[in-house]
């Protein structure tokens, strides 16, 4: 059974809600609703707008907050969190931290695999933003600290930087790594990417570097073929202690 202020997707005719239970009336084009209706009920039950037109109550995954929590930034896009995921082979025993928290994407998809996630974020406006974000995903094995990780301690099993990194970062990482631990730093630019790869040889047992891209594909009436559009998004670099 849903509860009351629980975050919901609801999902239909080509439109997709994401809401609170309990909450009152909410408009749109196909209706009101009316999400008090929504308490008490199941995931998969349907609700319908005062014109009577349904909807289908989802709980949110980790993808949908991607597609609709409060944003302070661009996130890593969730191919790339599962080159991280991938190449470290967190698991559900795993201690991770994450830097450049943002939003909270990057921490919300981590939680849900991990045992532990601790999440650091220099600007407190964006820890504020991303904490609320990781509570309203449920989880409660992610903490949010708005701080440098310069700051962080502890004993860590994979470390996930998302932002402007230096070589005290990559060096920092591998003080807070188990042995066999990953580091995975995600860069915007080559630049970066051989400034972490320079600094990670001379540290660690390994390190891969992968450029980031996905070929959406499309189909019509003619045929079926990769999109045009772009699908680069940055560089990965995956080291391991």
């Amino acid at each position: 059974m849903i509860g009351p202020g629980i975050r919901v997707l609801l999902v239909g005719e080509g439109r997709t809600y994401f809401v609170r239970s309990g909450t009152g009336l909410f408009s749109t084009d196909l209706g009101v609703i009316d999400l008090d209706t929504i308490v008490q009920a199941s995931p998969g039950d349907v609700v319908e707008s005062h014109t009577g037109h349904p909807f289908r109550v989802l709980i949110p995954r980790a993808p949908d907050y991607f597609e609709h929590a409060k944003r302070t930034g661009a996130p890593m896009l969730p191919r790339d969190i599962g080159l991280v995921i991938a190449f470290s082979g967190m698991n559900r025993d795993d201690v991770v931290l994450d830097a450049g928290t943002g939003s909270g994407i990057s921490a919300i998809f981590f939680g849900g695999i991990a045992k532990k996630v601790v999440t650091y974020e220099a600007r407190e406006d964006f820890a504020r933003v991303a904490a609320e974000n990781i509570r309203e995903a449920g989880l409660l094995n992610v903490e949010v600290i708005a701080k440098d990780a310069l700051s962080a301690e502890g004993v860590f099993d994979v470390v996930n930087f998302d932002m402007a990194i230096s070589p005290d970062h990559v060096r920092h990482a591998h003080s807070l790594l188990r042995p066999g631990g990953f580091l995975a730093c995600y860069t915007p630019f080559i630049e970066h990417l051989c400034m972490v790869m320079d600094t990670a040889e001379g540290l660690f047992s390994s390190v891969k570097a992968v450029e980031c891209i996905e070929r959406e594909m499309t189909r019509s009436k003619r045929g079926t073929r990769p999109s045009t559009r772009v699908g680069h998004s940055g560089y990965l670099t995956i080291a391991r202690k």
